[in-house]
């Protein structure tokens, strides 16, 4: 049986058993299968991998693996300058923007918190998170590794943590967000975006100590919720500067 060599770089180890992580390890096959196929067979979904090293050769997803390869995979680059080399990956969105797997409604509430266009419904599909993806030009967000192994999907990233809160410092650290932070620009509950709104036109849909000792509203034209700077806003304030100091460290 033919066989081919491989070793995965820094995070990528992330998606390998402890045996094959950090090390040159031997991988069989029989008819020669595309580096991507057989990436993505070891658990490595392609959202991740930036470069491919076929040989010492930049090679894309789509080369024919050869008995003695020996293949180096590596992650997404934000900082190290790679631009002789082939990147498997496309180019960032102009634009970042998110759709998020059904299970990160939490994570939904504040990256919308942070100001981050963020798709969220808890009854997509498969199907549709990719298809929406795709079409839309949306960063796919979650720890489905399937789901970032489908052949439409670009641009994904796998959550590496459970927590929403670190999953939040984890999404601002690997597309280098720090500085694209707009807090309270949307609706937590459905991603508008929130336009100023006269105290006189809502006045009638305000509590009575809200309404006397508050002046600066905004409202979401798409499900008409209010927002004002209230008690709430100086707990998501502080939230908001720990993340970043966290984020940061």
């Amino acid at each position: 049986m033919k066989q081919a060599y491989f070793r995965f770089y820094a995070e990528l180890n992330d998606f390998l058993p402890p045996p094959k992580r950090q090390r040159r390890f031997s991988q069989p096959f029989e008819i020669s299968p595309s580096v991507k196929d057989m990436i993505e067979s070891l658990g490595v979904p392609h959202t991740e991998v930036d470069l491919i090293l076929a040989n010492e050769q930049s090679v894309d997803f789509s080369y024919l693996v050869q008995d003695g390869d020996r293949i180096s995979v590596y992650p997404v680059f934000e900082s190290l300058d790679i631009g002789p080399l082939m990147r498997v990956r496309p180019q960032p969105l102009r634009e970042t923007r998110f759709v998020l797997d059904v299970h990160l409604g939490r994570l939904a509430t504040y990256l919308r918190m942070f100001g981050f266009d963020t798709l969220y419904r808890n009854n997509y599909d498969d199907d549709e998170l990719a298809r929406v993806s795709s079409e839309e030009g949306r960063i796919l967000l979650t720890r489905d590794r399937g789901l970032l192994k489908r052949s439409i999907v670009t641009h994904g990233y796998c959550l590496r943590t459970t927590n929403p809160r670190e999953q939040l410092v984890e999404i601002l650290r690997r597309f280098d967000l720090f500085e694209a932070v707009r807090p309270f620009q949307r609706c937590l509950h459905c991603n508008g975006l929130l336009q100023p709104v006269n105290k006189a036109d809502i006045g009638h849909r305000l509590l009575p100590k809200t309404r006397q000792y508050y002046d600066e509203f905004r409202r979401c034209p798409t499900c008409d919720r209010l927002y004002w700077k209230g008690t709430h806003y100086q707990r998501m304030q502080q939230f908001i500067d720990s993340v970043l100091q966290a984020g940061r460290k």
